[in-house]
């Protein structure tokens, strides 16, 4: 089959449902778009900023939901079950359900003043959800911090390429940032300059690799990011995360251009089987491919963005549905771009005499699924770029990375401060700078340490996430006698689908030659987790019902 044909539909059906759906959501949720928005309200200097205009706080937004997740799901999935569930995941999901959960989520938030979603589901279903649902998004999220720094110092220390780009790209932000926000200049010849100074970063990196000349140079890349993230969390979003992000997302879309681009000119054939198995070592293709599948369909870390660093930056609210509902679809396209890359541009077991390096395989063993998209990617933009493209591809899912890095970090703080400082009264957790260093201490014990043993429970925790925000998206509707089934339906699915996860990963966790207690043990916690959350919202929706119909009788007397 034609893979020009396969992401054309998808792309189009993407589109549709941004057009025509993401209308509707808002119109169920209830956006008032002459709302002041938190940012513009409270206006800190340092957290809470206006992004100077819509396409920056996209920008923003776009690279820190997006990271490698997105294309690492995908790559993973298509080897196991193929190339047609993992389409129709990321196109039904995108629509339905990923990008549905990142909008309500970023409203909520701004009606509640930019605070976490953790927070507003204290105001909706008491303090003891809040509580339960914080500390399991904390230590989430550090896990989330710890593993974005090993896979980043990870790839340091083996793509010495990626070096100059990744770094230098803080130097361009801090320039570009300056550029808009002190002499103000105008965003889009800022946004020219600094592309071109990337680009530039990335032809220097290619010519002058940079390898540290020390033992254990991961590490080292590690501890170097970690404080990285450290520093960048605390520092004022004008003068770098909005600027970086912003291009970020610039060279995503860039990335995003010449992909389709060389899909349109090449037209490579579908190699992979759209089918390949339904139960594989990865376990059963529900439920295990939607929770390996999770950013580019739906992802729970997406809602702690949207209520964490996007809520406080919004300047107008009619800009909510293009950054909420508009940014998923868009990651929906990249995993789409994904998926062709690694099927159309990778041959499948074989390869003819002299291309056996991009056997799909083959590139990914030992998990190597940046490269194997890299490989891909570089297939595909070989018209454009030549032998740069698999770097482009890869410095492209790099600076994702360490964004996902910088807001993570940035998102934590937030947590912590709320959990820590607010409901628990703990004085010192209040000021940021104590916060993050506690962070980045726990985090880089983590990452320097064997992280790799509770990573196996993270898919469907953050499938899990999504579950109960939508969940709370549901109860929160329901208290305010609107519309919820669009949240209610794909609640209940993924609650499910998750729950079914952890009872097979469980399984495995006990059944393994080498049993995993401690593995089976957070399963079995998160599962009890889930039902506690999902009986309290079924109870608080009975209670709401009950109350409208009271309120509907004594208003008929």
């Amino acid at each position: 089959m034609s893979s020009l044909f396969v992401a054309g539909i998808a792309l189009f059906l993407l589109l549709l449902g941004y057009v025509f759906y993401s209308r509707k959501v808002k119109q169920w949720v209830g956006v008032d778009d002459n709302q002041v928005t938190p940012a513009v309200e409270i206006n800190d200097g340092v957290d809470y900023v206006p992004a100077k205009h819509w396409t920056i706080l996209f920008g923003h937004h776009f690279a820190s939901i997006a990271g490698a997740a997105p294309i690492i799901g995908p790559v993973i999935a298509c080897l196991y079950w193929g190339w047609i569930p993992a389409v129709i995941w990321v196109v039904v999901g995108g629509i339905l359900f990923g990008a549905v959960h990142d909008f309500v989520a970023l409203v909520m938030s701004l009606q509640h003043k930019g605070k976490s979603i953790a927070t507003i589901t204290e105001s909706v279903m008491g303090k003891t959800s809040k509580i339960l649902f914080s500390i399991f998004a904390f230590l989430a999220l550090i896990l989330i911090v710890a593993v974005f720094a090993a896979v980043a110092g990870k790839t340091l220390a083996t793509t010495p390429a990626v070096v100059i780009p990744t770094f230098g790209l803080i130097v361009v932000a801090l320039i570009v940032g300056v550029m808009m926000y002190r002499m103000q200049l105008n965003v889009l010849l800022c946004s020219v300059i600094g592309v071109i100074l990337l680009f530039g970063l990335i032809v220097a990196g290619y010519y002058v690799p940079i390898e540290l000349p020390v033992k254990d140079p991961v590490a080292w890349w590690t501890v170097i990011l970690l404080i990285y993230g450290m520093i960048a969390s605390v520092t004022p979003v004008t003068l770098l995360l909005q600027p970086r992000d912003h291009l970020a997302g610039a060279i995503l879309y860039i990335g995003l251009f010449f992909g389709f681009l060389g899909l349109i000119i090449t037209r490579p054939a579908m190699k992979a089987p759209g089918f390949a198995s339904f139960s594989t070592d990865k376990g059963w293709m529900w439920p295990m491919l939607f929770v390996t599948i999770a950013c580019g369909a739906i992802s729970g870390f997406h809602s702690l963005v949207s209520s964490g660093t996007t809520s406080k930056q919004l300047p107008r609210m009619r800009d909510a549905r293009v950054i909420g509902y508009g940014a998923m679809i868009m990651e929906s396209a990249l995993a789409v771009l994904a998926i062709v890359a690694v099927t159309a541009g990778l041959y499948w077991k074989t390869a003819p005499p002299g291309s056996e390096g991009l056997i799909y395989q083959r590139v990914c063993e030992d998990g190597n699924w940046i490269k194997a998209f890299g490989a891909g990617y570089g297939q595909l933009t070989k018209v454009f770029f030549g032998g740069l493209g698999a770097l482009v591809g890869i410095t492209m899912l790099k600076t994702f990375i360490m964004t996902t890095l910088d807001s993570a970090t940035r998102i934590t703080r937030y947590m912590a401060t709320e959990l820590f400082g607010e409901t628990f009264g703990i004085s010192f957790m209040k000021n940021k700078y104590a916060s993050v260093l506690i962070i980045g201490t726990l985090s880089g014990a983590l990452a320097l340490g064997n992280w790799k043993a509770i990573w196996p429970v993270f898919g469907a925790a953050n499938q899990l996430i999504a579950s109960l925000v939508l969940i709370v998206a549901t109860v929160y509707l329901a208290a305010r006698k609107r519309k919820f089934l669009f949240t209610a339906i794909p609640a209940v699915i993924m609650l499910l689908t998750t729950i079914a996860a952890l009872v097979y990963n469980t399984y495995v966790f006990i059944a393994a030659e080498k049993p995993s207690i401690m593995l089976a043990a957070i399963n079995a916690i998160l599962i009890i987790l889930a039902a506690f959350l999902a009986y309290t919202a079924f109870v608080t929706i009975s209670r709401t019902k009950r109350t409208v119909a009271g309120e509907q009788a004594q208003t008929a007397e």
